[in-house]
């Protein structure tokens, strides 16, 4: 029987397709478990250590340091050698740092391992990303996107549940160790799933027949010879540099995210402390509350990828469009029921519905960074974004909010960092003014599938 051929728009089969996805999802989702898991582990290692907020911050921000530092090479690796076999390395690395957390014996250890999960976890979202963009046809670009990052919030529930219940029960050392081994076992599956060709970097450029001079018609053949019209040529640095630079909506999206990133990961990171210091909860519920906002804002992520590329029917810039609406409604609500009195039914109602827009923007921008720039950047781009957005957002922000709690209160820290958001908001609403105008510069590739 002949082998049919993938539908249109696809590389592979449909059920191949899933399957791919699904092993991504599932990484993504080991991933955030691993990143996150140290989070409920902060009384333990107060008690233990004498550490402060800040230092505790600095754990979370430790992975984002090294993201900053290796996502970029890493990136060039993905997009130039093999994203399937970069991704199993990667999944491999951050698991076995993470099982190492559970030999530390102070601060400096656990903060180079925390370090050593973020180098493994450096290219895996670039990598991730492009994957997914050549396996799903381009209309469902965002809406996939949004469920893969749909992963995010659940990985993070899951890391502060998990590893608050094993260490409550057996030790925050046992927590680090037993979290470690499924995404160990998803990473060598990976191994063995197909990719798609390496794409060239080549750019169409119009050939010019020569010969006679522009002022002797009567050189000018009848008809120009068949090395006139369009043609490639291999991209050069400088090439690749303007690709990037002279993208506005691609570059006011990466510091969009910047802002956002600022305010999610401070949120996951001192939303349990908020409940336990300010709302009294002992350390299960104060932990258990933050998961369920977290939680909630699964519904964010596909959904506001699923808007998006409806909206884009109608109107080209409703990738950037949406992600400002949803950074608007991020700052307000936090800030809402931060002022508002504690405790109450309605302000935990108004923290659920923050979460879910404190999530709806990321599928859509993340498409975009994929939007615009040449096929055989795309896991650069990504790269690109994850860098500032790591910089400015995540890797400072557990930082930052930390310092204020210790100076202020960890509600005016938050109350802070939700403001944050109304920054993201601005920049995306002007990029999406650019976003147009740059899709329409970009080259067109055909991808393949490996045999």
């Amino acid at each position: 029987m002949a082998k049919q051929p993938p539908p249109e728009g696809y590389l592979f089969s449909k059920a191949y397709t899933h399957y791919v996805f699904l092993l991504l999802w599932l990484l993504y989702f080991f991933d955030y478990i691993d990143r996150m898991v140290v989070v409920s582990l902060f009384p333990f290692l107060k008690a233990d250590w004498g550490l402060t907020d800040a230092q505790c911050g600095a754990m979370v921000s430790a992975v984002y340091w090294a993201i900053i530092l290796f996502s970029f090479p890493i990136s060039i690796l993905i997009d130039r050698w093999s994203r399937k076999k970069s991704i199993g390395i990667m999944a491999v690395l951050w698991s076995l740092a993470t099982a190492a957390c559970a030999f530390t014996r102070n601060f400096g250890q656990l903060f180079a391992a925390r370090a050593a999960i973020g180098i493994g976890e450096a290219g895996y979202a670039p990598g991730g990303t492009a994957m997914i963009s050549a396996l799903y046809p381009e209309k469902r670009r965002a809406f996939m996107v949004g469920i893969w990052n749909a992963s995010i919030p659940l990985g993070m529930a899951a890391g502060i549940v998990i590893g608050g219940l094993i260490a409550s029960r057996w030790g925050w050392r046992h927590a680090f160790g037993i979290v470690a081994l499924p995404g160990l076992i998803i990473a060598l599956l990976f191994f063995f799933v197909r990719d798609y060709k390496t794409v060239g970097l080549e750019k169409t450029v119009e050939r010019r027949f020569s010969g006679f001079s522009g002022t002797d018609l009567k050189s000018v053949p009848e008809k120009p010879p068949a090395e006139s019209g369009p043609a490639t040529k291999k991209m050069t640095k400088m090439d690749i540099v303007r690709t990037f630079a002279a993208t506005p909506s691609l570059i006011l999206t990466y510091f969009g995210f910047a802002g956002m990133m600022f305010t999610s990961i401070s949120m996951s990171t001192f939303l349990p402390t908020y409940f336990q210091r300010v709302q009294g909860f002992p350390l299960q519920k104060a932990t258990l509350l933050a998961s369920g906002i977290m939680l909630t804002s699964i519904i964010g992520s596909p959904l506001g990828g699923w808007i998006a590329d409806t909206w884009m029917k109608k109107r080209i810039q409703a990738r950037l469009l949406l992600p400002s609406v949803s950074a608007l409604l991020t700052a307000v609500l936090f800030l809402t029921g931060f002022y508002l009195p504690t405790g109450g039914m309605v302000q935990y109602g108004i923290f659920l519905l923050a979460g879910i827009a404190s999530i709806a923007w990321a599928s859509s921008a993340i498409a975009v960074t994929q939007d615009v720039v040449h096929p055989g950047l795309r896991a650069v781009s990504y790269a690109l974004c994850v860098i500032t957005q790591n910089l400015l957002g995540s890797a400072l922000g557990p930082i930052v909010t930390g310092a204020f709690s210790d100076s202020y209160g960890i509600l005016t820290a938050l109350k802070i960092a939700s403001a944050m958001a109304l920054i993201s908001c601005v920049l995306f609403y002007l990029g999406s003014r650019y976003y147009a105008r740059d899709l329409d510069k970009v080259e067109r590739v055909s991808l393949t599938a490996e045999e």
